[in-house]
This record gives structure tokens, C-alpha cells and sequence, in this order.
């Protein structure tokens, strides 16, 4: 089940994905570090955070509560479906459930307008991933300016082409 995760330890000792492995042999292990690398090399002209405050400190904030949703939302799933059942802790559950509703409420009330930026992107990946691993925290509907966020980047080819069709949720092995 977890047979990669030692061949991931050697990339990145935390064991968890993303990891950037750089040209000179340097790892980028966090989306944060990778991301501000890639604008980094893209340049300003380019860059999908702004560079600039407020609109950075702006961004950075969007960015923080789509990740929260994430974090919030994956550790609900990873105790709903890998902890054996006899050992789930349903108050745990619900405890996250209710701070990724709260960061999924606090993106709904945002305008989404404008050019493509880095907290559209992190926010349309955190709605594939709520509405794959959590459903029900993010029926279509609920929110419809994160539907719509969701629909406009979805039907980018960059979104296409990432679309993991294969996906299937783990299960604990020990669930009979």
C-alpha cells in the first residue's frame, strides 16, 4: 500500500509530495517553495503571484485558505478511510470537517475575477480534490462562485490534461 513511500523518503525526507528535483541537483519539497522558484524563473511579467503588497499579502491569504480546505478536508478522508474503523475518531473527523467548511465558506465570499493567478489555480485544485475526497463538504452548488472558478479553470487544456481519471480513494486494508 505505502510501497513507494520509502523511494520518496530518499527525495524527500518528510515523505510527501510535491518534490522538485532542480537541475543542479537541489530539492524543492513544498508547493510554496516550488511555486515561488517557478515565478522566480517566469519572471515578473510572468509570475502568478503578484510581487507587490497588498495584492501579494492578498493572494497569500487566498492561497492559505484553499491549502487549509486541503489539509482539513485530506486528514478528515485519510481517518474516514485508512484508519481501521474500530479506531476512527469521529469527533476528529467532524472537528476537520468544519474548518475546511469554514475556509471553503471564507473562498466562497471572494470575487474570482481577473486574470488566472496562483490562488485561482491552488483554489480550483483544492475543489477537484474536496470533491473527490470529501463530497460531500463541496457539492456543486453549495458555493456557486467556487463552482464557477471550478468550471472556467476545469475547461482550461493546462486543467484537461492534469485530470487524474485514474484516481481511485485508498482503503484501509485492514476494513474487510
Amino acid at each position: 500500500m505505502f510501497g513507494d513511500f520509502d523511494a520518496m523518503r530518499q527525495v524527500n525526507p518528510v515523505g510527501r509530495i510535491p518534490s522538485l528535483i532542480l537541475s543542479g541537483g537541489e530539492v524543492l519539497i513544498d508547493s510554496a517553495a516550488i511555486l515561488d522558484w517557478l515565478d522566480h524563473e517566469a519572471g515578473p511579467a510572468r509570475a502568478l503571484l503578484p510581487a507587490a503588497q497588498p495584492a501579494r499579502r492578498l493572494a497569500l491569504h487566498r492561497v492559505a485558505l484553499a491549502t487549509g480546505a486541503i489539509d482539513k478536508a485530506g486528514a478528515a478522508a485519510y481517518e474516514r478511510l485508512l484508519r481501521p474503523e474500530a479506531y476512527r475518531w469521529p469527533e476528529w473527523i467532524a472537528r476537520c470537517r468544519t474548518q475546511a467548511e469554514g475556509a471553503l465558506a471564507a473562498l466562497a465570499a471572494l470575487d474570482w475575477q481577473g486574470a488566472l493567478d496562483q490562488a485561482q489555480i491552488t483554489t480550483a485544485c483544492m475543489i477537484r480534490y474536496v470533491r473527490m475526497a470529501e463530497p460531500g463538504l463541496l457539492p456543486e452548488g453549495r458555493h456557486p462562485a467556487l463552482d464557477t472558478l471550478a468550471a472556467r479553470c476545469e475547461a482550461l487544456p493546462a486543467f484537461a490534461a492534469t485530470y487524474p481519471a485514474d484516481y481511485a480513494l485508498p482503503t484501509s486494508a485492514r476494513d474487510g
